[in-house]
């Protein structure tokens, strides 16, 4: 029989505690490390997304807000007009018709979507000087967009760079480049030409290469040429691309602003929907009309694309 002094009781229950009081910091920490690491992921997204609202849906709140009031950009004041401006934008003809100048863009679109993919399509192939002629064909891209408008000033001018090599052929009367409003919109989307070709061509290209090799191999043993592997593995391998590019381009012609606002300023029936917009709120001061254009801007681009995604929905494309 074991006897158990009361020295020797305190010692072992002081000793439990003190085994009780070590096992509890240890949870401690380990359940703030567990914490700190299931917190973390929704810190980083809290400070991504109150950003988003603060400079994109803030704002975006706000320009409706003016689109229904007639404010000047200045005044304390604002004054509810209701849809007034949105009738604005669709009954007054100066408003209204500088939409049809975004049918030049678009008709350029599918230019320099048909070259990027003819060019994307031959340099995925074996080619000699490929990486010289891919960097060639992206370069316009890396420069900036008011760079290219005035390097393309003097190449439109009267005896400009354009008009000096027309004379080499015997072309003595040039027509006036961006002087003529019959022509000034065709001058301003070859020149969207050249800048956009890059993009689509370096998203075709990439699109192009992830297609599995397996199967230009198997073309080639069962004889098919170039063209008929374009259209049976290439083609369908990308169409989500090409789906992906045609909406950038619709909202891109929609929104053509710093080219024609920098080469011409918007004369000669060159101004597009967005510098008409800055010439409403900053020239002649009506905010209000202006916020109203950029909505209907906005309408139309998602209406556009939900249009072409109803029409183009993404499919599992199998090319086995």
């Amino acid at each position: 029989m074991t006897l158990t002094t009361p020295d020797s009781a305190v010692a072992e229950h002081t000793a439990v505690i003190v085994t009780e009081g070590r096992r509890l910091q240890r949870r401690r920490p380990a359940g703030r490390r567990r914490m700190l690491t299931a917190s973390t992921p929704w810190l980083f997204l809290a400070a991504a997304v109150g950003l988003l609202l603060l400079l994109t849906y803030w704002p975006a709140l706000n320009l409706l807000y003016y689109s229904v009031t007639d404010w000047d950009g200045i005044d304390q004041s604002k004054g509810f007009v209701g849809v007034e401006n949105y009738l604005a934008v669709f009954t007054r003809p100066e408003i209204f018709q500088v939409f049809f100048v975004s049918l030049y863009y678009f008709a350029a679109t599918f230019v320099q979507m048909g070259l990027a993919l003819y060019f994307a399509a031959i340099l995925s192939f074996s080619t000699r000087f490929q990486n010289l002629f891919r960097g060639v064909l992206f370069f316009p891209y890396l420069i900036n967009g008011v760079a290219i408008a005035f390097m393309f000033q003097y190449v439109f001018q009267p005896d400009g760079s354009l008009d000096i090599v027309l004379s080499w052929f015997g072309v003595t009367e040039p027509p006036k480049w961006l002087g003529d409003p019959a022509v000034a919109n065709w001058s301003l989307a070859s020149t969207s030409v050249w800048r956009y070709t890059g993009l689509n061509f370096v998203l075709f290209l990439g699109a192009i290469q992830s297609i599995p090799s397996e199967l230009f191999e198997a073309a080639d043993i069962d004889g098919a040429t170039k063209w008929q592997q374009f259209w049976a593995i290439i083609f369908p391998g990308i169409r989500r691309v090409v789906a992906l590019s045609l909406i950038l381009a619709i909202s891109g012609s929609l929104s053509a602003f710093e080219t024609p606002f920098i080469m011409t300023g918007g004369a000669n029936g060159t101004a597009t929907f967005v510098i008409k917009t800055v010439q409403e709120a900053f020239v002649f001061s009506h905010v209000g009309l202006a916020s109203a254009m950029a909505v209907v801007l906005l309408a139309i681009v998602l209406l556009v694309t939900w249009v072409q995604r109803r029409l183009f929905p993404d499919e599992k494309v199998d090319l086995s």
